[in-house]
């Protein structure tokens, strides 16, 4: 217990505790702990759950290793059913989303006419109303359980996928693709709160990124799987990019059914069947310890005090240089360059999952060195991604480069993908101190950068345009140039708030 031994003792107690992470200022000199002469806080961590994490070499392979028996138990069962279902359902969503270009580079194009700009506007679609959605459906989670909602989207896109294959025309496509933006909207900005709201700081950017990976491998599986229905066209009278939207379904529906049963809800409101009541309680208290608020109502003082802070706009500026400037990769420049090279419909598939590979293994690395050897900081991968893309989109905007050097920019192009779950970390890190503003940025943050993917794929990555795209790539480089400025940007703006607390930490000492 704190010397002071009472309520204001405690309260400071947790004012110094929330400053001593292992990222504080993010490499800005804030780092060492605050500890007055004058006070000694002993506070027990009970035996079970340290206040401030300890880290040793072990921490280096996986954070557990450093917890009590007891919290590792505790976090081994949160990470088999919240990262397990998390990643699934990532996975299928990504494949849901992905689909559309395999199936156009599969036969999709010429059965169905779209020899205009029809994949683009169909893209348009899905993004419209994956914008329309998303921050409605974040600020829902603070309302209701996110163990009904999420799922119940997750049913909705995987039933509206199979109908794709019905479609006889792209207008028809139009349509559905629209109402699956829609309903996946929910789910990536509504995982990373939920897995926000279990987490902590030592353990949320590797669970973020782990999470984000999943749907790299989603990408990769659909190539896989366009390789493998193509052979099924003509079976039962549907072609072979018709097959692959059936399977999607197959794969998809089973597992958001599963979901209803497994997912959980927040610490404050969870019941999972899974969790026992003295589990619950033992992650309230984690959450306690770090300092992250639980739901509270949305007040007149609440709204004014959020959009009167940087974080709802600057957060969500990264996001939306992060998000647009995997053009590259997103977009299917790799497959519509190896078909103007004559490949064939297995190469056109398979080449590109090469890309989506390298994404994921990045992800991985990005997250244990910004826990390990970064210290915590979310920064130094975010700036290396920024610089690694500017190489790939200098590279593929000149063009006429030998073919080893636009394979290699074209594979390379992973590289800027693997830092969503570090965004989302960093986000919640410095938003811990109000549930309801990190709900929002967090929202807003996706919401955003899918405002720009309605429009600005239209203008810079025109079908027509493929596989030169000579306004795609000049546009990719500067966006990356951008998201390096923002990330010092925002570590600048953090570190000046952080020395803001620590300086009135101090007065209250004093005081």
């Amino acid at each position: 217990m704190s010397v002071l031994g009472d309520k204001k003792g405690r309260d400071l107690d947790h004012g110094l505790e929330s400053d001593q992470g292992p990222e504080s200022d993010h490499g800005a000199g804030l780092s060492k702990s605050l500890s007055p002469p004058t006070i000694t806080i002993q506070e027990p961590d009970d035996g079970v759950i340290q206040r401030v994490p300890q880290k040793t070499w072990r921490s280096y392979i996986w954070d557990t290793l450093d917890k009590s028996p007891e919290e590792r138990k505790f976090l081994f069962k949160l990470d088999a059913i919240i990262l397990t279902f998390a990643s699934i359902g990532y996975f299928s969503k990504n494949l849901n989303q992905i689909n559309i270009n395999n199936a156009f580079a599969s036969g999709m194009k010429e059965d169905l006419g779209m020899y205009g700009n029809q994949l683009n506007y169909m893209q348009t679609c899905w993004t419209v109303g994956y914008v329309l959605g998303e921050i409605p459906s974040n600020l829902m989670l603070t309302r209701v359980r996110p163990s009904i909602w999420i799922p119940a989207c997750e049913v909705t896109w995987s039933v509206l996928t199979i109908l794709l294959a019905k479609c006889s025309s792209y207008k028809q496509m139009y349509a559905l693709r629209f109402f699956i933006g829609l309903a996946e909207s929910a789910f990536y900005p509504g995982m990373q709160y939920v897995i926000g709201s279990w987490y902590r700081k030592d353990e949320l950017a590797k669970r973020s990124c782990i999470f984000h990976a999943s749907g790299g491998i989603g990408g990769m599986f659909s190539g896989y799987l366009m390789a493998s229905v193509y052979k099924l066209g003509g079976r039962h009278g549907f072609h072979g990019w018709q097959w692959l939207f059936i399977i999607d379904t197959v794969i998809s529906l089973p597992l958001a059914i599963l979901s209803f049963f497994f997912l959980p809800d927040v610490p404050e409101i969870a019941k999972s069947w899974w969790l026992s009541k003295k589990e619950i309680e033992f992650a309230k208290k984690r959450m306690d310890f770090e300092g992250r608020a639980k739901r509270a109502p949305f007040t007149k003082k609440k709204i004014k005090k959020i959009f009167s802070g940087w974080h709802i706009y600057v957060l969500p500026i990264l996001y939306i240089f992060f998000n647009n400037g995997c053009g590259t990769s997103s977009q299917p420049a790799f497959q519509l360059w190896l078909k103007s090279q004559g490949r064939s419909v297995h190469d056109i598939n398979i080449y590109p999952t090469i890309t989506s590979a390298v994404d994921i293994v990045v992800t991985l690395i990005y997250a244990w060195t910004s826990d390990t050897i970064f210290r915590g900081a979310r920064w130094p991968p975010i700036v290396f991604s920024g610089c690694v893309n500017l190489f790939v989109n200098i590279s593929l905007s000149v063009w006429n480069i030998p073919n080893g050097l636009k394979w290699a920019a074209f594979i390379m192009a992973g590289f800027a993908g693997g830092i969503s779950g570090l965004t989302f970390a960093w986000a919640h890190e410095i938003c811990k101190d109000d549930n309801e503003e990190r709900a929002l940025v967090t929202g807003a943050m996706n919401e955003m950068a899918y405002v720009f993917q309605a429009w600005l794929p239209l203008l810079i990555w025109q079908q027509v345009e493929a596989p030169r795209y000579p306004k795609g790539y000049v546009t990719m480089a500067c966006i990356a140039f951008s998201l390096i400025v923002t990330a010092f940007t925002i570590r600048y703006l953090h570190g000046r708030e952080l020395a803001q607390k620590k300086k009135e930490n101090e007065s209250e000492v004093e005081g």
